[in-house]
């Protein structure tokens, strides 16, 4: 990034910031903060910093209009302190991180942003079924991160004295690491016996008993024919089992119902196991481990502008998340209203704002909004008027 670009857009982020309202995180006296300023090469942090070295955060920020800003998940009893063992930890929120170029199955080189974007905010909802469904958390925060991902923030009392191991099993729950599905089944009685059946009534054992519902409703539609291809579909269920399975759908289907493993010989116990993969495969959010494990974490603050691509990080009440568009909804309209000149050093296709379209190469004239975003983005540099 050229001189001059880094000097507009430090310009125009003090702008924003000047007439922004910023609000501060529950106890920010007690969390460190830090920035990267508009320095060449831009990875530079300034940390350590107390509220009170900040000062107010609305004068701070425009003074200094930060390429990034952050703010510590930890509470601390001396935030600005030089060394960590200094600061005097007390407690940290459980943050949850999914970032876009990290997903299974997407290639950031052949994947648009805003195609990563869109499969980001897909596994932002099946963490939050997670969240909501087998936490029940009470004080959580879902923040756009202004860049390639989300933020969820719980702040409720009970997990903020976790230590890292304690948040590593919550890691390994919601992302169903090593799923133990022998631990989904349970024994209850029966007239007298007992039997086993799947834990039905939450975690990933209601997933796995809904999946095994929706399946055999599905199967009791179909011809007998098309039922046992779509078993033999499952890993280690052939055959000789498809036809056992199909039986007791059809036969006894109070049994699937209740979640009865033992109903309907070995094969109903394997197929259990193959909806279980599914489960895992379809319903888990690939969440970034290291985020939600550190109780030391620096976090972007929501209302900042983040410095790789302009956009706002910003909180989400959990009813605008479905038709939340990053791209249109997180750009800051400090920057709407007038045109700029770039030039384009990196030209192709863009999504933004609600359009699509090709950029060429050389000097053009473009709204500020998408001038910033470009400029951020390392796709442009700015020229003179």
């Amino acid at each position: 990034m050229e001189a001059r670009t880094r000097d507009y857009l430090e310009g125009r982020f003090g702008d924003y910031y000047r007439r922004a309202q910023i609000p501060l995180p529950p106890a920010a006296e007690r969390r460190e903060w830090g920035y990267i300023p508009w320095s060449a090469g831009g990875t530079t942090m300034v940390r350590h910093q107390s509220l009170l070295d900040v000062g107010d955060l609305g004068d701070f920020l425009t003074r200094t209009a930060p390429r990034h800003v952050y703010f510590s998940s930890a509470r601390f009893t001396d935030p600005g302190a030089g060394t960590m063992d200094e600061k005097g930890w007390q407690s940290a929120d459980l943050v949850f991180d999914l970032d876009a170029d990290h997903l299974p199955g997407v290639d950031p080189e052949t994947t648009s942003y805003a195609d990563m974007l869109d499969a980001c905010k897909d596994d932002l909802l099946k963490l939050l079924d997670v969240l909501d469904d087998d936490f029940a958390f009470e004080e959580t925060q879902v923040v756009f991160s202004g860049g390639r991902g989300y933020h969820v923030h719980v702040r409720d009392e009970s997990v903020r004295g976790l230590d890292s191991e304690a948040r590593r099993e919550v890691v390994d729950y919601v992302r169903a690491i090593d799923l133990d599905v022998e631990g989904l089944v349970g024994t209850e009685s029966n007239r007298g016996t007992t039997r086993r059946v799947l834990r039905r009534h939450g975690g990933w054992g209601k997933r796995v008993h809904d999946r095994l519902l929706e399946l055999a409703e599905n199967l009791r539609e179909m011809e007998d024919a098309d039922a046992l291809d779509r078993l033999q579909e499952l890993q280690g269920i052939g055959e000789g089992r498809a036809k056992t399975i199909l039986g007791q759908v059809h036969n006894n289907f109070d049994a699937i119902r209740e979640g009865n493993v033992e109903a309907g010989g070995p094969g109903t116990r394997i197929l259990v196991d193959a909806l279980a993969r599914e489960a895992v495969a379809e319903e888990t959010a690939p969440i970034d481990e290291p985020v939600t494990t550190d109780t030391k974490r620096l976090i972007r603050l929501p209302g900042s502008l983040h410095g790789g691509s302009s956009l706002r990080v910003r909180t989400l009440e959990r009813d605008e998340i479905e038709a939340f568009d990053p791209l249109s909804d997180a750009v800051a309209s400090r920057f709407r209203g007038r045109d700029i000149a770039v030039r384009v050093t990196d030209p192709g296709p863009v999504e933004f704002d609600g359009d699509s379209f090709t950029l060429s190469a050389g000097d053009q004239s473009v709204e500020e909004c998408l001038g910033v975003f470009l400029m951020a983005r390392g796709r442009a540099e700015k020229v003179k008027e």
